[in-house]
Formats: structure tokens, sequence, C-alpha cells
């Protein structure tokens, strides 16, 4: 069983699924050469993704290049479903920080060819992810800095303040398609300055310095 828990706090949810969105940064579009998409690009990855503080990422061996991308992360703490933005915010159980990991090389190859990138992002161990801070203790999500090192050197430094969707507007948007379970984690997108991992690698995650994360590459 793969569970999540509040920080400081004995309250943990079992995980059912995590629901991605891709390219709400415009920096970071801007680094990949994507387009600013018209409607929300969304992924899932399974539970199986997820490793918490302290585990190591275990790169598959299909990939020369596996990639980064610190976000903020939000807890869902009831069942939502087509929920309007106005009432979205109400099924928010905490916030944290996560590393969506990208197999860069495999993603680009599946997407000249149009084809799904499963492989590329949902993996084992691809879903890096911290403790959750719960939501009183956070004065406004949309002004939290996102930071992320690698062996020590600050790679990342964003600020959720630059979203382009909303948390929600993401939250009403993912509740459309999909019914949002109490411990689903939703992550809302990656500000620029992503890049490659190597083995050995130390990688640590931040969220306002409220809580962190700390990985290794195996």
């Amino acid at each position: 069983m793969y569970q999540v828990c509040l920080d400081h706090s004995s309250t943990c949810f079992s995980v059912g699924k995590i629901v991605c969105l891709g390219r709400n940064y415009a920096a970071h579009i801007k680094e990949l050469g994507n387009a600013v998409p018209d409607k929300p690009v969304i992924f899932m990855k399974p539970a199986t993704a997820l490793i918490h503080d302290g585990d190591q990422i275990v790169i598959p061996g299909y990939s020369d290049d596996c990639h980064f991308e610190v976000e903020l992360a939000v807890l869902i703490g009831r069942e939502t479903k087509q929920v309007s933005e106005a009432e979205a915010m109400k099924s928010v159980a905490g916030y944290g920080v996560a590393i969506d990991l990208t197999l860069r090389d495999v993603q680009s190859e599946l997407k000249a060819k149009g084809l799904p990138w499963e492989i590329a992002k949902a993996f084992d161990t691809s879903c890096p992810v911290s403790n959750f801070i719960a939501p009183e203790r956070i004065e406004d999500p949309h002004n939290l800095q996102l930071k992320l090192w690698v062996n020590g050197e600050l790679k990342q430094d964003g600020n959720t303040g630059m979203m382009m969707r909303r948390i929600p507007q993401i939250i009403h948007e993912f509740s459309q398609s999909f019914t949002l379970r109490p411990g689903d984690i939703l992550l809302t997108g990656t500000p620029e300055g992503v890049g490659p991992l190597q083995k050995g690698d130390r990688v640590r995650a931040e969220l306002a310095g409220l809580v962190a994360l700390n990985v290794s590459v195996a």
C-alpha cells in the first residue's frame, strides 16, 4: 500500500493515483520549445511511481536521459467530481513538494510518433514526494517558492505564482474527467531549469522552507 502523510501529524492517506498537469509555467514551455496549450495537458502516474524522503530513484535501462522537474503537489482530501472552481479548494487536504521524473529521450521519441508516453513518465520511482503541509499552515498556495538542488547546486528556483493555471482551475478541470478521491495527488507543473540526472546524484527539493525531500539516484 502506498501512503502519504501530513507533516507533524498521524494523519495518512492511501494513494490511488497521481494526476499531473504539463506546461503550466511559461518559462518551462519556452525552454523545451513547446507551444502554449489552449487546453490542459493532463497525464497520470500510478501509485507505484511514488517514493519518499530517503529513497532511491531507479532509472529504467531503456533510457539515457532522465530529467528532474520540481512541482507543487496537492493532496486531495475528499471525493471530488465535476467540482466548480469556487468550491474546488475545499477538496485540498495538503500541499507538498514532488519531483516529476521524465525520461526525455523516450518521451521525445514517442511524441514524434504520435504515441502515448506513459513509460517515460509513469515508471516505478518516477514520483518522489514529500510529506504534506495542512492547508491552514499555508497563507497563500499561489506564492510558494519551489527549489531543487542536484549535488548541492541550485537548479530550479520558481514560485507558484507563475503558474498559468491556478489550483482551483486545475482541480475543476481534472474533476471533469476523473473522480478525485481522498489520497489522490495532483502535480501542478514545473518552473524552468529542468535537467538530467546521473547515477549517484543527490537531489533535494523544498517547498517554501516548510517541507523538504531528499532522494538519490541508484
